[in-house]
């Protein structure tokens, strides 16, 4: 593959087809959540990286794998799945390595990360560094609740909603489950 050369592909999940977009070195670049259809994540992950070719997803396989379990079952893990985050800002980049840490079935407030970066006054920085995530659900940004627990803000399709029901995959309920939850 050529050393600038960056390859894609759409990923079947339980909440809809997602996609990885990596680099020569198998490292992922970029990703992205439902958007309606293959052809519209398609469409967006041509808008973010025009000169991608979209290929068969063998070089990032154990990263596919991983993410279909993750958005089908909540079980797994993605904190192993390489990035490259070269062209992520300094503070960006330490905010994601500090999300990327949050296990499945748990989450921090915007301040409880910011305060993890040794900046206890930067939850709304945070916050808008989840709202640029290039990585989810590898950076896993729905873990990341605004005070009190509550939703605050989620830029995927569905907007707090799919932030809800993706916590409540891993068994997060922000609200107490009834018998028909459970």
């Amino acid at each position: 593959m050529d050393r600038n050369r960056l390859e894609f592909a759409v990923i079947p999940t339980a909440i809809g087809e997602c996609a990885l977009v990596w680099n020569e070195d198998a490292e992922i670049v970029g990703s992205a959540l439902p958007h309606g259809g293959a052809e519209q994540v398609r469409g967006a992950v041509r808008s973010w990286y025009p000169d991608a070719v979209e290929a068969s997803p063998a070089a990032v396989a154990p990263a596919a794998a991983a993410l279909v379990q993750l958005l089908g079952d909540g079980v797994g893990d993605l904190a192993e799945v390489p990035l490259n985050m070269s062209a992520v800002p300094d503070f960006d980049r330490r905010v994601y390595e500090v999300v990327r840490a949050i296990p499945p079935g748990e989450t921090r407030t915007y301040g409880e990360v910011a305060a993890e970066l040794g900046a206890p006054g930067a939850a709304q920085a945070v916050g808008q560094a989840m709202g640029r995530n290039p990585f989810p659900p590898i950076v896993p940004c729905h873990r990341v609740l605004a005070a009190g627990r509550r939703v605050g803000g989620f830029s995927a399709r569905g907007g707090a909603r799919t932030k809800v029901r993706m916590l409540e995959t891993e068994g997060v309920y922000l609200e107490q489950p009834t018998l028909f939850d459970l």
